[in-house]
């Protein structure tokens, strides 16, 4: 790593704990000095720099700030604390129209970032927001909340990095070609992308396991084997293919929900088929039916996986009386995504599961059936780097390397060492931009 000149002076100088960088060398580091947003030295050359401020760590571990790829920010910040799993009955749970005027919207945003700010969350993906959902039950995903977004980033008043995704259909619904046609011709708006990024568009191309409506090659007990979403005077499956191909033609990064290994399947032959390069790789949400053959193929095309262990833990015996022993076993195949070396990133899909992090990366040790310091490393970098180039963005944001931005979450212990739950270590800070956002007390 280079570091500054040493007549430069830093704005803020972290030292007196331990520093994880996560650069391609897992070097760890005592001090890191941040300019303008930046960091500018690590080390001993951070310390040898006048600063305007310095926290002392105390102990405590920093880590690059947590990236959270598939998170509905509108959604739960007009739902908190409420969540799908959690121990709330149904009864009690919020229904109907959550969000109804400018204000809430804007209220809702900021309910969001208050709390992933406490929770050490820097960046995340909002994964559908546009014309699709403008007559949606909740208010929380259409055109409105899109203006929301740019209300709040044109005043700078966002404490998180967003990159958003556009939506011409259903949030986990029914979209017809046309309006995919039509909607992806509409020009983005500009945004300063290191803030908030329109990056691309989300497809719904199937369900879920447990309801018998993701597509699968091996049809479900009572004979079922799920169908495609997408809509098209030529049948669904001309439709799923064609808006794929259709955005991948103009540059577009393609996220889509697709947890049947045949909505996977068909998504790979479209990519294999258009090797189109868009501004950030293109992958699937969910994925709990991946074969290894296609997660190999997903590696071999440059596109990757959203996951989320927490939901396959409180998911998996439900899913198991449609899928048999056989196939549950080999669901959610986290293990062979990050062996194979294909893009994945950990992710909440909050409010279904609990934007918490920590306890998602324990259910991801429990999944993997193993905690070792690398197991640990490897799942930090799936919540930190992995998101970062998801976004196209690792030049600039993913670790804590000179040069990129200054956005860490200070912890109160190692969660890279093995041997106790990610869930019981605080979070001491947030800092986004050089700037602290959270400090617990």
């Amino acid at each position: 790593m280079k570091n500054a000149p040493f007549g430069d002076a830093a704005d803020l100088l972290l030292h007196g704990g331990r520093i994880r960088t996560l650069d391609p060398h897992g070097s760890v580091v005592d001090a890191l000095a941040i300019r303008s947003g930046r960091v500018v030295a690590v080390g001993a050359d951070a310390r040898a720099l006048p600063a305007a401020a310095t926290v002392d760590l105390e102990g405590r571990t920093a880590i690059p700030g947590v990236n959270d790829a598939h998170l509905h920010a509108a959604w739960l910040g007009a739902r908190w604390p409420h969540l799908f799993f959690s121990d709330i009955p149904a009864h009690e749970q919020p229904a109907g129209r959550l969000v109804h005027t400018d204000a809430d919207r804007r209220d809702a945003l900021r309910n969001a970032w208050r709390l992933l700010a406490e929770l050490g969350i820097t960046s995340y993906t909002e994964p559908g927001i546009g014309p699709g959902e403008d007559g949606g039950e909740t208010g929380c995903f259409g055109t409105a909340m899109m203006d929301a977004y740019l209300d709040l980033h044109r005043a700078g008043a966002q404490t998180a990095r967003v990159t958003l995704l556009r939506l011409f259909g259903e949030l986990d619904g029914t979209a017809s070609l046309a309006d995919f046609e039509r909607g992806i011709l509409a020009p983005k708006p500009e945004t300063d992308p290191h803030w908030l990024a329109v990056t691309g568009v989300k497809i719904f191309a199937d369900g879920i396991p447990p309801m018998t409506t993701a597509w699968v090659s091996e049809p479900y007990p009572d004979g079922s084997s799920g169908e495609l979403l997408p809509q098209g005077a030529e049948g669904a499956l001309h439709a799923y293919r064609r808006m794929i191909g259709l955005a991948v033609e103009r540059g577009e990064q393609v996220a889509v929900h697709a947890t049947g290994d045949r909505s996977i399947e068909e998504f790979l032959r479209v990519l294999e088929a258009h090797p189109h390069v868009a501004a950030a790789p293109h992958y699937v949400v969910h994925a709990d039916l991946a074969t290894p053959a296609q997660i190999e193929r997903m590696r071999a095309v440059g596109a990757g996986f959203a996951v989320q262990p927490l939901i396959a833990e409180h998911t998996r015996a439900w899913a198991g009386t449609q899928l048999g022993p056989e196939r549950t076993a080999a669901a959610w195949p986290l293990h062979a995504m990050i062996d194979s070396g294909a893009l994945t990133t950990i992710t909440s899909d909050a409010p279904i599961a609990t934007p918490d992090w920590r306890i998602g990366l324990d259910a991801s040790l429990a999944l993997l059936g193993r905690d070792d310091a690398e197991t640990r490393d490897a799942l930090l970098r799936r919540i930190t780097l992995d998101p970062a180039r998801q976004d196209g963005a690792s030049a600039w944001k993913g670790s804590l390397e000179v040069g990129k931005v200054a956005d860490l979450t200070v912890l109160d212990e190692d969660p890279a060492e093995p041997g106790r739950p990610v869930a019981g270590i605080g979070v001491a800070r947030t800092i986004v931009d050089g700037r602290t956002v959270f400090e617990r007390g």
